[in-house]
Formats: structure tokens, sequence, C-alpha cells
């Protein structure tokens, strides 16, 4: 058993570890679980029983809210090892300030921040060693809540369950990326969900996506709902341009994701001495700039990914290629890295050590 300032969280581990069966240098990407789970439930107005147990099956009632109305979140978060191999997490408060937005945005209640916080920890503290040990690699962590009540008829739920998740994870997009700017679905709109990590919005851009495989491109180029030329995001990141040596970047408009890696990346760049605007950018303004040779280059960022260098960009009828040199995304990634591993000073206070202390609890 293990407290914090208002939760105890029991802890019961499994007799039968899977972690003699994993190979760190090839794992499966989103295929390969940790032993343990977190979870608690919501009802009467509160969270209870919070609690580490050995990962199982969830007995799920078919009438379930979550799977008629989709009253479900996620974040995505990871642990690195740093110095004396203490493990490590990157602005988990950031984490419990998202997913408790995307709660609200959905009708669903809050968890308290301290609560998820000491959640993630513990179950890092207990897990830590499913953190792969190589450069890129990290234990992926997947808190997410679903409501589970079972009721037919549209209304919020009463009762919820919140569970985190691990799954060690190897590095993702390890080439470039190729994007296709999508001009007949849309990922989000003014007044919806965008902002929100909602199950929903990523079930709505899987058709679109494996349309764009097909013509050869690795992710979609959102664009705005209304006219179809604004850049919103590029598949499941943030995405930044470099233009005649300043980086622009679409504003957070309510249809955008206020990813915690996009906020790190314009501190990160901002620190390096360049120029980073906020603002509304069309397809149209990129490929101008591509066609005047002002276009040097363009990164996504992202929990999974960190930074995604991007290769090309196809709109209509046009690609384009960008340059085969990607200085400052490729430091600014190797920047994130060294942090996340203590290989250089966190002056931002970024990362958040793990007491292992609880693991012989």
């Amino acid at each position: 058993m293990s407290s914090d300032k208002t939760h105890t969280i029991e802890i019961t581990k499994t007799s039968t570890s899977g972690l003699a069966e994993i190979d760190f240098n090839n794992i499966p990407l989103g295929q390969t679980f940790t032993d343990h789970m977190f979870i608690c439930e919501y009802a009467d107005g509160k969270w209870n029983n919070p609690r580490i147990e050995p990962l199982a099956m969830i007995p799920t009632h078919p009438a379930a809210m979550a799977l008629h109305y989709g009253q479900a979140i996620f974040e995505g978060m990871k642990a690195t090892v740093g110095k004396n191999n203490i493990p490590l997490l990157f602005r988990p408060e950031e984490n419990a300030k998202r997913f408790n937005f995307s709660a609200a945005r959905l009708g669903m209640p809050a968890v308290p921040t301290d609560l998820f916080v000491e959640a993630v920890k513990q179950l890092v503290a207990v897990e830590h060693q499913w953190i792969p040990p190589q450069d890129g690699s990290a234990l992926y962590l997947r808190p997410f809540m679903y409501a589970d009540e079972p009721f037919i008829g549209m209304r919020a739920a009463t009762s919820y369950k919140f569970i985190v998740i691990c799954s060690p994870a190897g590095p993702f997009f390890t080439k470039k990326i190729r994007l296709y700017a999508e001009t007949d679905y849309i990922r989000a709109a003014a007044g919806g969900t965008g902002e929100a990590k909602a199950a929903g919005n990523y079930a709505a851009a899987i058709l679109p996506t494996e349309k764009a495989k097909a013509k050869g491109f690795d992710q979609v180029l959102w664009l705005d709902a209304n006219e179809h030329k604004y850049i919103q995001e590029v598949g499941t990141m943030n995405i930044f341009f470099k233009i005649d040596g300043k980086f622009i970047t679409p504003e957070t408009d309510g249809s955008i994701l206020k990813g915690i890696t996009r906020d790190s990346a314009i501190t990160l760049l901002r620190d390096k001495g360049f120029e980073v605007t906020e603002r509304p950018i069309t397809i149209d303004e990129i490929m101008l700039a591509s066609s005047e040779g002002k276009l040097e280059e363009a990164f996504g960022t992202g929990t999974a990914v960190a930074i995604a260098m991007i290769e090309a960009i196809g709109y209509q009828e046009e690609i384009i290629t960008l340059p085969t040199t990607n200085p400052v995304s490729i430091d600014v990634k190797s920047t994130i890295d060294a942090i996340k591993t203590q290989a250089t000073e966190d002056k931002f206070g970024w990362m958040v050590p793990v007491d292992l202390t609880v693991e012989s609890a």
C-alpha cells in the first residue's frame, strides 16, 4: 500500500511476470503490455478504490454508455530512465490538466490532478524494469477514462472507470514522413471536440488516413472545416513550418489539440533564438513558400514521436518536396530526448522523478 496527500493506492503484484519474454530490440508497436495496470471507479460523485493490480480483462456490460454514446478520453505519456536508473516522467501535470479538459468537454468527471500524477508515478515504479534502455525508446503510458454505466439513453453517465496501462515502445517514425492535405474529410470544427483527446476524434480519422496511405502518403494534413485551406494538425500531431528562418505553427483555436510536446518545442525554439509565431496558416501559403524556395523545413510534434521530420506534402494534384536537411528540428528532437534521459540540463523543470520505494511496497 502507498499513499499521497489524499489518496491511498493499494498495490497487488502479479506472481508471474512476462518481462523475461520481451526483446527490447524488437518491440511490436502497441502490442506488448506490462504486468500491471492502475484502475479506479467513479460512482456516487467520487473516485473510489484506486489500486494497482495485475493486467486483466475488464468486465463491461453490453449497454456500457461509452460503447453507444462515445464518452471516452485518453492521454499519451512516456517514462524514460535518467541518471542512476531513476525513472522520469515528462511534464505529467500538464497531461493531468489536459485529461481533465477533455473530460469537461465530454461531460465526464475530473480526476484530481494529484491522483492522476500519483497513479502514473506508482505504476511506473512498479513497472520500471519494463522501460526499454535503447536510445529513443520509452515506456508508453496510456491513461484513459470511459463511461461504464449500463444505460441506453442520451445523457451523461453516472459511473466511469479511470485506468492506466503501459506498453514498452521503440522509436516512432524513424524515417521522414509524407503528408496528404485532405480536402474532403475534416478532423475538427469550431465548437467540436478537436481540442479534446476524445476517442471519437481518432475513429473519424481512420478512413481518411487509410485513403492517404493508399495514395503513397503516411499521414493526413488536416485542413479547416469551412474553407479547407487553413492547416490544423498532421495525423495525431501538431505541425511546425520554418519559412525564411522563422517558425510558424497553427494557433490553438479550439479545433487544435494543445500539445504538450508542441508547447515544449515552442519553448526550446525560442530558447535557441528562433522567432516562433502562432497564427492561422494556409496550405496555399506553404505551397507558395515552397515554390519560392523559402520553405526550409517542417516537422510534427507529439508524445509518441516527439519530433517527426516531414519529407513531402501532397495537395490536390501537386506534391512539394522539402529540403533533405532538417538541422533545427533534428536539434530540437535531440534536445528533448537528452532532457528526458538527463543527458543535458533540464533548465525548464520538465522532468519528474519516480520514487522507486513504492515498488517494494
